[in-house]
């Protein structure tokens, strides 16, 4: 057996821990019914559009920064100002970073380093040091964000090897269940924390890219960030557990991820309505 076919041999069996299959299958389905769409077959740009532009929005409010996703659809196609505070400036690097990121979904596999840097550029550039961005944390940088203490954060070889298994998970054969690979991708960079800042944006950013460029998500169209921002601080615990390495731990955030796709096609259903409709709306949340 070559190393990539049991990676991916390695990354299927997680789908046999406890809950894992049928959360996963339902996440499929959900994703296989929202491309029969009528907005994606003439309008799939503007559908796009609007749910990378939601996807955004609960990204950065996740990092608490918490805006209306009109303002933010009006900010990401230069029809309005951000605040330029801490918040805003937040706000505009998820809008960066998800652009990137459908920029890198086709080339994630083939070259993963270079797409996270890329994907780092776009979330820190111009809010940390040149030096800092586009690069993994040297020693004697510790995160300032990310799941953990700052102190906890692997550093040297440890991160190193940390990094090491992000990329390969990124790059693992195509026979390898994009959900359980972008959930692994999602908490491993936010539980290593690779960056000086910006880990978080990174995570769901590089997921994100996962499921449309393995072909879960081809129309791009699910936003599953926002069954992440409603799930409140069950978000953060179950990305703690998952930092045991224990197996219900693992299987839980897995679960969580495929119920998350689930919701999130729900999400990008009333995107894709709303389209049909000629007019886009504002979500639920604050």
């Amino acid at each position: 057996m070559t190393a990539d076919s049991a990676l991916a041999a390695s990354l299927s069996a997680l789908e046999n821990l406890p809950g894992v299959a049928a959360a996963v299958q339902s996440a499929r389905t959900a994703c296989t019914e929202i491309r029969w769409h009528n907005a994606l077959r003439r309008r799939s740009a503007e559908a796009r559009a609007e749910a990378t532009v939601r996807s955004a929005r609960n990204s950065a409010a996740l990092e608490g920064a918490r805006y209306p996703v009109d303002l933010v659809r009006d900010a990401a196609r230069g029809a309005s100002e951000l605040p330029d505070d801490a918040s805003g400036q937040l706000t505009r690097a998820a809008i960066r970073v998800y652009s990137e990121a459908a920029q890198v979904e086709k080339s994630l596999a083939a070259a993963p380093a270079q797409a996270l840097a890329r994907l780092h550029l776009a979330a820190a550039g111009g809010l940390l040091p040149a030096d800092q961005v586009g690069r993994p944390r040297q020693d004697g940088e510790l995160p300032g964000d990310g799941i953990g203490e700052p102190g906890t954060a692997p550093a040297g070889a440890a991160l190193a090897a940390r990094l090491a298994g992000i990329i390969d998970l990124l790059s693992a054969p195509p026979s390898a269940p994009a959900l359980v690979v972008a959930s692994l991708v999602h908490a491993e960079i936010l539980t290593a924390r690779p960056f000086v800042a910006g880990n978080g944006l990174v995570a769901r950013a590089a997921a994100h890219a996962v499921i449309v460029g393995r072909g879960l998500d081809p129309m791009g169209v699910v936003v599953w960030e926002a069954a992440h921002l409603d799930a409140g601080p069950d978000y953060h615990r179950r990305l703690l557990a998952y930092t045991t390495g224990q197996a219900d731990a693992v299987a839980a955030w897995l679960v969580h991820c495929a119920d998350a796709v689930v919701k999130g096609a729900g999400e990008g259903r009333v995107v894709c309505d709303a389209v049909t409709m000629g007019r886009v709306v504002g979500t639920s949340g604050a």
